[in-house]
Protein backbone atom coordinates (compact mmCIF):
# COMPACT_ATOMS: atom_id res chain seq x y z
CA UNK A 1 0.00 0.00 0.00
CA UNK A 2 1.24 3.55 -0.75
CA UNK A 3 1.82 6.38 1.76
CA UNK A 4 -0.58 8.10 -0.09
CA UNK A 5 -3.59 5.47 0.20
CA UNK A 6 -2.66 4.89 3.57
CA UNK A 7 -3.13 8.71 4.39
CA UNK A 8 -6.07 8.89 1.96
CA UNK A 9 -7.87 5.98 4.61
CA UNK A 10 -7.01 8.06 7.77
CA UNK A 11 -8.32 10.96 6.38
CA UNK A 12 -11.27 9.15 5.81
CA UNK A 13 -11.18 7.37 9.01
CA UNK A 14 -11.16 10.87 10.68
CA UNK A 15 -13.91 12.48 8.61
CA UNK A 16 -16.35 9.49 9.42
CA UNK A 17 -15.27 9.63 13.29
CA UNK A 18 -15.86 13.50 13.01
CA UNK A 19 -19.26 12.89 11.28
CA UNK A 20 -20.56 10.23 13.65
CA UNK A 21 -19.49 13.11 16.84
CA UNK A 22 -21.23 15.51 15.06
CA UNK A 23 -24.19 13.92 14.30
CA UNK A 24 -24.46 12.63 18.02
CA UNK A 25 -23.66 16.03 19.77
CA UNK A 26 -26.53 17.77 17.88
CA UNK A 27 -29.37 14.84 18.94
CA UNK A 28 -30.92 15.35 22.32
CA UNK A 29 -30.63 11.98 24.26
CA UNK A 30 -33.91 10.50 24.18
CA UNK A 31 -35.44 10.48 27.16
CA UNK A 32 -37.55 7.72 28.59
CA UNK A 33 -41.56 7.37 27.75
CA UNK A 34 -43.19 8.77 30.75
CA UNK A 35 -45.72 6.09 31.92
CA UNK A 36 -49.21 5.99 30.35
CA UNK A 37 -51.42 7.51 33.20
CA UNK A 38 -54.08 4.75 34.90
CA UNK A 39 -57.70 5.20 33.43
CA UNK A 40 -59.63 6.69 36.12
CA UNK A 41 -62.77 4.88 37.04
CA UNK A 42 -66.06 7.43 36.36
CA UNK A 43 -67.01 9.81 38.50
CA UNK A 44 -70.17 9.14 40.64
CA UNK A 45 -72.96 11.27 39.39
CA UNK A 46 -73.29 12.87 42.75
CA UNK A 47 -69.89 13.13 44.55
CA UNK A 48 -69.85 13.41 47.90
CA UNK A 49 -68.51 17.23 48.84
CA UNK A 50 -67.95 17.85 52.46
CA UNK A 51 -69.76 20.23 54.59
CA UNK A 52 -68.62 23.32 54.50
CA UNK A 53 -66.44 24.59 57.52
CA UNK A 54 -66.88 27.31 59.16
CA UNK A 55 -64.85 30.07 59.58
CA UNK A 56 -62.11 29.97 62.01
CA UNK A 57 -60.84 33.02 63.72
CA UNK A 58 -56.80 32.36 64.80
CA UNK A 59 -57.01 30.33 68.09
CA UNK A 60 -60.70 29.13 68.15
CA UNK A 61 -61.49 25.14 67.75
CA UNK A 62 -64.07 24.36 65.64
CA UNK A 63 -66.74 22.78 67.43
CA UNK A 64 -66.06 24.65 70.92
CA UNK A 65 -68.42 27.21 72.45
CA UNK A 66 -66.39 29.96 71.64
CA UNK A 67 -66.25 28.73 68.07
CA UNK A 68 -70.16 29.26 68.20
CA UNK A 69 -70.73 32.81 69.47
CA UNK A 70 -67.17 34.39 67.34
CA UNK A 71 -67.90 32.53 64.32
CA UNK A 72 -72.17 32.12 64.19
CA UNK A 73 -73.28 34.17 66.79
CA UNK A 74 -75.50 33.23 69.95
CA UNK A 75 -77.97 36.11 70.22
CA UNK A 76 -80.63 37.91 68.25
CA UNK A 77 -82.85 40.83 69.14
CA UNK A 78 -86.52 41.36 68.83
CA UNK A 79 -88.83 44.45 68.81
CA UNK A 80 -90.78 46.19 71.71
CA UNK A 81 -93.57 44.03 72.76
CA UNK A 82 -92.73 41.64 69.74
CA UNK A 83 -91.95 37.86 69.08
CA UNK A 84 -91.74 37.12 65.62
CA UNK A 85 -88.35 36.65 64.60
CA UNK A 86 -86.79 39.87 62.59
CA UNK A 87 -85.16 40.03 59.44
CA UNK A 88 -82.17 40.99 60.40
CA UNK A 89 -82.10 37.75 62.71
CA UNK A 90 -82.44 35.25 60.51
CA UNK A 91 -79.59 34.90 59.00
CA UNK A 92 -77.74 34.29 62.42
CA UNK A 93 -80.32 31.78 63.26
CA UNK A 94 -79.48 29.63 59.93
CA UNK A 95 -75.96 29.98 60.72
CA UNK A 96 -76.88 28.44 64.28
CA UNK A 97 -78.72 25.40 62.39
CA UNK A 98 -76.36 24.98 59.96
CA UNK A 99 -73.83 24.66 63.09
CA UNK A 100 -75.79 22.63 64.84
CA UNK A 101 -76.62 20.39 62.06
CA UNK A 102 -72.87 20.04 61.65
CA UNK A 103 -72.32 19.20 65.39
CA UNK A 104 -75.24 16.66 65.84
CA UNK A 105 -73.83 15.90 69.44
CA UNK A 106 -74.74 19.68 70.87
CA UNK A 107 -77.49 20.78 72.72
CA UNK A 108 -78.27 23.91 73.73
CA UNK A 109 -81.01 26.21 75.79
CA UNK A 110 -82.73 29.39 74.23
CA UNK A 111 -82.82 31.91 76.56
CA UNK A 112 -85.64 34.28 75.90
CA UNK A 113 -85.62 37.34 77.61
CA UNK A 114 -87.35 41.39 77.78
CA UNK A 115 -86.24 44.64 78.89
CA UNK A 116 -87.38 46.17 82.12
CA UNK A 117 -90.76 47.76 81.46
CA UNK A 118 -93.99 45.40 82.18
CA UNK A 119 -95.00 43.05 84.73
CA UNK A 120 -92.76 40.53 85.63
CA UNK A 121 -95.76 37.92 84.49
CA UNK A 122 -95.78 39.52 80.99
CA UNK A 123 -92.62 39.48 80.83
CA UNK A 124 -91.46 35.97 81.52
CA UNK A 125 -94.40 35.20 78.99
CA UNK A 126 -93.06 37.42 75.97
CA UNK A 127 -89.45 35.43 76.90
CA UNK A 128 -90.74 32.30 76.02
CA UNK A 129 -92.87 33.45 73.37
CA UNK A 130 -89.59 34.86 72.00
CA UNK A 131 -87.75 31.25 73.17
CA UNK A 132 -90.18 29.42 71.17
CA UNK A 133 -89.83 31.64 68.05
CA UNK A 134 -86.16 30.93 67.83
CA UNK A 135 -86.49 27.46 68.88
CA UNK A 136 -88.99 26.73 65.91
CA UNK A 137 -86.90 28.42 63.19
CA UNK A 138 -83.82 26.35 64.07
CA UNK A 139 -86.22 23.64 63.85
CA UNK A 140 -87.41 24.52 60.79
CA UNK A 141 -83.51 24.50 59.50
CA UNK A 142 -83.12 20.94 60.51
CA UNK A 143 -82.11 20.93 63.61
CA UNK A 144 -83.51 18.53 66.34
CA UNK A 145 -86.48 19.21 68.71
CA UNK A 146 -84.62 17.04 71.05
CA UNK A 147 -81.42 18.83 71.10
CA UNK A 148 -83.55 22.17 72.13
CA UNK A 149 -84.33 23.14 75.37
CA UNK A 150 -86.04 26.95 75.99
CA UNK A 151 -86.51 28.95 78.84
CA UNK A 152 -87.66 32.01 79.60
CA UNK A 153 -86.15 34.87 82.19
CA UNK A 154 -88.19 37.39 81.24
CA UNK A 155 -86.29 40.86 82.21
CA UNK A 156 -84.32 39.45 85.22
CA UNK A 157 -81.23 38.15 83.75
CA UNK A 158 -80.46 42.04 81.54
CA UNK A 159 -77.11 42.64 79.62
CA UNK A 160 -77.14 46.04 79.95
CA UNK A 161 -78.77 47.11 83.18
CA UNK A 162 -79.74 50.78 81.68
CA UNK A 163 -83.07 52.27 81.86
CA UNK A 164 -82.53 53.88 78.21
CA UNK A 165 -84.11 52.76 74.57
CA UNK A 166 -80.36 51.53 73.51
CA UNK A 167 -80.30 49.29 77.01
CA UNK A 168 -83.86 47.95 76.23
CA UNK A 169 -83.33 47.12 72.75
CA UNK A 170 -80.23 44.71 73.89
CA UNK A 171 -82.65 43.58 76.97
CA UNK A 172 -84.70 41.91 73.84
CA UNK A 173 -83.38 39.33 72.88
CA UNK A 174 -83.09 35.57 72.61
CA UNK A 175 -80.05 33.58 73.43
CA UNK A 176 -78.49 30.40 72.50
CA UNK A 177 -76.33 28.55 74.96
CA UNK A 178 -74.68 25.38 74.42
CA UNK A 179 -75.26 23.20 77.39
CA UNK A 180 -73.87 20.25 76.08
CA UNK A 181 -71.41 18.12 73.34
CA UNK A 182 -69.34 21.35 72.23
CA UNK A 183 -65.39 20.86 72.19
Amino acid sequence: MSFDTQRAIRLALVGVAAASLAACASRPKPQPAAPAPEPTPAAPSNPYTPPPQPPVSSGVLPGSVQDFVVNVGDRVYFDTDEYSVRADAQPVLAGQAQWLNRYPQVRVRIEGNADERGTREYNLALGARRANAVRDFLIGQGVAAARIETISFGKERPIDAGSSEEAWAKNRNGHTAITDGAR
